[in-house]
């Protein structure tokens, strides 16, 4: 894999593990960083060796702290469309993957770090993790798909709740809500993150990226989920996995998937 100025990352056992390096600015986005997500992405996309992503930051302070604001400065109309679309296209690019994405949140996820961490499938959180979404502070709005991501994981009621009042929550309020999925001590928090990632990756990955895009499904405008699902329930039936799990199932054993 090719060196970036503002990650860190690795392939280990399948999983391609992704650090925000910016550990001096509590790992900011910056349009280095985008840039950089948007390239790495293509490996999690096309090299058939990675089965998921991990997404974390440098350190223990910081997951993301946010955007980096010194870049919006004079920011016209115009200028702060293109960004907000930018960040938009990287992290549906995120949300999107057929492949699993796990945020493993380290500190603060507040602003971006907090889209960011909501783009990715799942969201492992150390128990010293804050969230939130404080623009409103800065007299501006999250522009990376906070507000509709948001209320998709809690609700309307409180999404607008802490989008008004730029209230920070701890994780253990985070796991409440439904924002994280689990909270676990900071040094467990990279083996739990592989855990999770590890009984998602035995399964049939053709029936992942399915579940996945199902899922989707259900907030894209003008579009039916039960009749996506009946469809890709009609593609997996078609796969060499389905043979083989149903196979496996029947003969009590472990099924060999190969993702065809």
């Amino acid at each position: 894999m090719k060196p970036y100025s503002t990650l860190l990352t690795e392939i280990t056992d399948g999983i391609l593990f992704i650090t925000i390096n910016r550990e001096d600015k509590l790992n900011a986005l910056n349009k280095t960083v985008i840039t950089e997500l948007d390239e790495v992405l293509e490996e999690l996309y096309n090299n058939p060796d990675v089965k998921g992503a991990i997404i974390t930051g440098k350190g223990n302070k910081a997951f993301v702290a946010g955007a980096d604001i010194s870049e919006f400065k004079g920011l016209d109309a115009a200028a702060g469309r293109t960004l907000a679309q930018r960040g938009h296209d990287v992290f549906a690019k995120i949300e999107k993957s057929p492949k699993p994405v796990i945020a493993a949140v380290n500190g603060f996820a507040l602003g971006g770090g907090c889209e960011l961490a909501m783009a990715c499938h799942l969201r492992v959180a150390s128990d010293n993790a804050k969230f939130g979404q404080p623009e409103v502070k800065l007299g501006i709005i999250p522009g990376y798909g906070g507000t509709q991501r948001l209320v998709q994981l809690i609700g309307k009621g409180k999404a607008l709740e802490l989008l008004m009042t730029a209230d920070i929550i701890d994780a253990a309020t985070a796991e409440r809500l439904g924002l994280a999925n689990a909270v676990v001590p900071g040094e467990e928090l990279l083996e739990k993150a592989k855990s999770v990632m590890g009984k998602i990756t035995v399964q049939a990955p053709f029936a992942i990226a399915q579940v996945i895009a199902c899922v989707d499904a259900h907030f894209k405008d003008g579009v039916d989920g039960f009749a996506t699902e009946v469809e890709l329930f009609a593609k997996c039936v078609a796969t060499e996995d389905f043979v083989e799990g149903a196979g496996a199932f029947l003969e009590k054993r472990k099924a060999n998937f190969k993702g065809k």
